[in-house]
């Protein structure tokens, strides 16, 4: 089997992108998917997305994580296949598109993508930490000196203990500002630290403001990969019109035989 994908990344979070508006990838192959993610043996990515013929919307996106099972929601990987739309000329600077989590709306401007996530409503206070769901799970906790934290060894425990076998992203946190914010992010089904996680760093700036941290509606978020901005609405019972916005930027294109 001989086809092209795109290799894309938004902050650090990389992707492989296939053009699948006919259908032709073997979808039930978990195993080409992994392989096709593996950073050794493959193109390597975080994840692989393909595009499809959507009924209602522009497209529809499938995500697959890097062990190969389908996934929840990637916000990096929206804002990258918004990108990739916008190259095959399925869209122009604005579209509505069909994800695992409902329907997304999304803006263009040059490399720059605002990307609108699910409403937030039930948030989970703890005494250390907040559990939200904003198109995938994610555990948020603050921790000091963040540079240093080993977050590939509390994350996995974290993952595994408190979650349970489905599991959940887990985000440590440090601020910085007022409406700054660093983060790093365990990600399940990748089993390691990304450079960069949008659903993450949503989710962190939606914890921040529930916990008091920020009085913004803008909060910026500096990954290792690169800065994230999340702007939101807050009303009495959760979060609405929340947006998701930075880079997307095609790295090559390949023929995989």
């Amino acid at each position: 089997m001989e086809f092209t994908f795109y290799k894309y990344q938004g902050t650090g979070n990389d992707f492989v992108l296939i053009d699948n508006r006919d259908n032709y990838f073997p979808k039930e192959n978990n195993a080409l998917v992994e392989e096709m993610c593996h950073r050794r043996f493959g193109v390597g990515a975080d994840g692989l997305i393909l595009l499809e013929k959507d009924s209602s919307t522009d497209f529809k996106m499938v995500y697959y994580n890097s062990d190969g099972n389908l996934s929840s929601m990637c916000g990096n990987g929206g804002r990258c296949i918004v990108h990739f739309s916008h190259f095959l000329g399925i869209i122009a600077n604005k579209t509505r598109f069909t994800a695992i989590d409902g329907i997304h709306e999304a803006y263009i401007d040059d490399d720059q993508i605002s990307l609108k996530m699910t409403d937030v409503n039930d948030l989970v206070v703890s005494e250390k930490s907040i559990f939200l769901d904003t198109g995938s799970p994610h555990h948020v906790e603050m921790v000091h000196d963040l540079e240093e934290y080993d977050v590939f060894v509390n994350g996995r425990e974290i993952r595994n203990t408190l979650y349970g076998r489905e599991g959940s992203n887990i985000n440590f946190v440090e601020q910085k500002k007022d409406d700054i914010f660093s983060v790093r992010t365990y990600e399940r089904g990748v089993e390691d630290e990304t450079l960069s996680c949008g659903t993450g760093v949503t989710a962190v700036a939606l914890a921040m403001s529930e916990m008091g941290k920020t009085t913004k509606n803008t909060v910026v978020l500096e990954t290792r990969g690169g800065i994230l901005k999340v702007r939101f609405e807050k009303y009495q019972g959760g979060y609405k019109n929340i947006y998701l916005e930075g880079p997307a930027v095609q790295v090559f294109k390949g023929i995989w035989k």
